[in-house]
């Protein structure tokens, strides 16, 4: 099990944001968290990466566990993760190819031809090896997206997180950056994606996960997703 979590709450600033919370994530799993805005939808995410408290009951995300977590091994839980934001998040200054770069330099790739066969690997996956040296200001939000789904999957994540990934986009390309994602569990990766878009739910069936009055509620069967 990739995410475990028993009767823990999630705090921000000491604030509980949401109490006795269960959420497990297997391999190949696609999860929806859905939820009114400040529901905690975002919290969870960022608990999920340790960024924001997680107190009492059990947690554990990739086998870390997170309520006896130290900083010094906060990179380590980070590079096993692949995170996906709405805005993108890309070095605007930087080509594709130099921001993926910049992420395999930090996590520790040395050896240059190696990063290089990595980064024509991850944005052929992406279909996007033709904008290799473009800069962000240069594609389609799109296209944007799916360079920051690449940057994700540099070091072969078993969990993606995804974070509104389509809140930016018309309704097409949300649906094409969906697809990708879903794509992903073909290859036992696992992802967590917060959305608002409920058309999604029923297009494109998975766990569904509802942030709602301080709980996380598994609401699957309300989507006609009860086989999953």
């Amino acid at each position: 099990m990739l995410i475990d979590i028993k009767g823990a709450n999630i705090c921000i600033d000491d604030q509980k944001v949401l109490e006795n919370v269960n959420f497990h994530v297997n391999n190949g799993e696609f999860v929806y968290v859905i939820g009114r805005v400040g529901s905690g939808k975002s919290s969870l995410l960022r608990a999920l990466y340790a960024e924001c408290d997680v107190v009492e009951g059990e947690a554990k995300v990739l086998d870390f566990d997170l309520l006896q977590l130290k900083n010094k091994h906060l990179p380590e839980l980070r590079r096993h993760l692949g995170i996906v934001f709405q805005d993108f998040s890309l070095l605007q200054h930087h080509t594709v190819r130099q921001n993926l770069d910049f992420v395999l330099s930090a996590t520790g790739w040395k050896v240059k031809s190696e990063r290089e066969s990595r980064i024509r690997e991850v944005l052929d996956q992406v279909e996007l090896s033709q904008k290799i040296n473009k800069f962000p200001h240069e594609l389609s939000g799109g296209e944007q997206q799916r360079v920051a789904i690449a940057r994700a999957l540099l070091n072969k994540p078993a969990l993606i997180l995804a974070d509104e990934p389509t809140g930016n986009l018309d309704m097409e390309t949300g649906q094409r950056i969906l697809e990708l994602l879903r794509s992903l569990t073909n290859e036992d990766t696992a992802v967590v994606m917060v959305t608002h878009n409920r058309t999604y739910l029923n297009a494109y069936p998975g766990t569904v996960y509802q942030c709602a009055e301080g709980h996380l509620i598994n609401v699957t069967k309300q989507f006609g997703n009860s086989d999953i």
